[in-house]
């Protein structure tokens, strides 16, 4: 055995004793560096936002159409929403089951919700709302999502029934959909602000009166109208619903106006607006990019010759240079990004095209040759249908069309039309400039309106016809299994590309200018139409 000596222990100790303070020494140290500091949210204070669309301020707020989705989305909320990442979580309802068939979906409600009115949320009003869209004295087209899909919806807005049998009161807060058959987008259609949740007392004794000034469940509450000078409507003034279930909004209030420039937004009395203004440039302002669901296809007439053939119709789209046209639909509150894909590769499940094959003007020449088009056998003019009182940028989208064309030998010439009514009459070929925004963020919400034979868009404007195109998108409607779902989604985008009865062109994205103490705002993955002002705040 070996043993130690004094000098061992008194090294040992020496030893133990540097240690500490080297140790006291490092959180000394550490106390002296300063944190990050955590930014904490403040209460209070007033947003001011101008309108993200050129349309005019319709001063009535019914979620079965035409009025401002921000703003629906401040004062209702539906039974389900939409997270950051596209996937169903629960709004008025708490949680939800699904049988085993996939085609009952029983909601069970949050209790104590209250509608601004102070009356609280019960089933008989998820009732009431759902079949309000589906009857036919409300206005908007959002019935036909659920005629065509929930049991006996169609027989009521035929005045066949007394209800909707497929809409079912449980209990007090206890609500049951049932389905014709198997549907899988059933959540991301319930999520969509047309399906907002209305007091069913109000509405019924005060009729459309009540849209004027309603009454939902929402976290900001109706206050009063903004007013011009002359006592005109421009604008309103939502205030907190202190009572909002999640928890209640940091913003005190928020006045949403088309009549704000960007001159009040310069003088700090606006807080967020469109970029639509070069003056905004070098200021200290924040800017945020925002993609949206919306794509412009170049509709073409499917049964009017020589369309009505799939490889003239592939010559036509190989002349068009997307990049040209993307540049001419720019604008400052917009940037166009080109896209070669019908269905938007953002949802989830799709991605973008791999090959991207760009304009060859060659290529497409010698298709029309060997389609018998040569310079003694001209194509004949085309017309381009742009709506009416559309954006400034669709007039640039034509010149540059036309030019294009022209070198594949094709003549363009543009119309204007007011409603589909006027594009059904024509017949000599032509073709649609069309800017589609999704209802509710799924694959269905393009191929069943707008490539289906049976569809009255496509009636109108198409008039593409494709069967197997049809029984894909059938089997999609049933298919319970949501990978298998995205598949047949997946052959109908190759289908669509084969036939090219349009020619997809661009999506869109929104750009906002934001004043730098506007804190929160988080661009909402269907645009900034969704935008959550609950979570906003100022720091000032």
């Amino acid at each position: 055995m070996i043993k130690q000596g004094p000098m061992y222990f008194r090294k040992s100790w020496i030893a133990s004793l540097l240690v500490c303070a080297l140790a006291i020494f490092a959180l000394y140290l550490q106390s002296r560096t300063p944190r990050p500091q955590v930014e904490r949210p403040k209460s209070g204070g007033t947003l001011r936002l101008r309108t993200f669309t050129l349309n005019p301020f319709k001063p009535e707020f019914d979620p079965a159409g035409g009025a401002h989705v921000f703003i629906l989305n401040q004062l209702y909320d539906g039974l389900v929403r939409l997270d950051k990442n596209l996937s169903p979580v629960g709004a008025l309802a708490d949680y939800w089951m699904i049988s085993d068939d996939g085609r009952t979906y029983t909601f069970f409600l949050r209790k104590g919700v209250k509608f601004h009115h102070g009356r609280e949320l019960e089933a008989e009003d998820v009732k009431f709302s759902l079949e309000r869209l589906v009857h036919k004295e409300t206005k908007g087209a959002y019935y036909q999502f659920l005629t065509s899909k929930v049991v006996g919806a169609q027989e009521y807005r035929d005045g066949k029934a007394a209800e909707v049998v497929g809409f079912k009161v449980r209990d007090e807060y206890t609500f049951e959909i049932q389905w014709k058959s198997p549907y899988v987008s059933a959540l991301y259609l319930l999520s969509m602000d047309f399906c907002k949740i209305l007091p069913r007392d109000l509405v019924q004794s005060q009729g459309r009166g009540f849209f004027q000034k309603p009454s939902g469940t929402g976290p900001f509450k109706f206050a009063h109208w903004l007013r011009s000078p002359r006592l005109d409507i421009i604008g309103v003034r939502l205030e907190r619903n202190n009572d909002y279930f999640p928890k209640r909004p940091y913003l005190e209030a928020i006045e949403f106006s088309p009549a704000y420039t960007p001159e009040d937004f310069l003088d700090e009395k606006v807080d967020i607006i469109p970029y639509t203004s070069e003056n905004l440039a070098g200021r200290d302002i924040q800017v945020l990019e925002g993609e949206t669901f919306t794509t412009a296809f170049l509709m073409m007439s499917c049964h009017l010759a020589p369309l009505n053939n799939p490889s003239v119709r592939r010559a036509v789209s190989l002349a068009i240079d997307k990049k040209e046209i993307a540049k001419a639909a720019f604008r400052l509150d917009t940037n166009p990004q080109v896209t070669d894909n019908f269905i938007p590769p953002r949802l989830p499940g799709f991605y973008p095209a791999q090959t991207k094959e760009g304009s060859n003007l060659e290529e497409a020449k010698k298709i029309l040759l060997q389609e018998g088009f040569s310079g003694e056998s001209s194509f004949p003019r085309l017309t381009l249908f742009l709506q009416e009182d559309g954006r400034d940028s669709d007039q640039r989208i034509y010149e540059v069309l036309k030019e294009q064309l022209a070198g594949l030998g094709i003549s363009l010439r543009l119309r204007e039309y007011r409603s589909w009514e006027e594009i059904r009459s024509p017949k000599d070929p032509y073709l649609v400039l069309l800017h589609w925004s999704l209802d509710f963020p799924d694959p269905e919400n393009i191929a069943l309106p707008l490539f289906c034979s049976s569809a009255v868009l496509n009636q109108s404007l198409l008039h593409y016809s494709n069967p197997r195109l049809d029984e894909l998108t059938k089997a999609a409607e049933v298919e319970q299994s949501r990978t298998g779902r995205i598949a047949l989604f997946h052959k109908i985008e190759g289908l669509l590309k084969a036939d090219m009865p349009a020619v997809p062109l661009f999506s869109r994205q929104h750009r906002l200018a934001l004043q730098a103490y506007v804190r929160g705002v988080k661009p909402p993955p269907l645009g900034f139409f969704y935008l959550d002002a609950k979570d906003v705040w100022l720091d000032k």
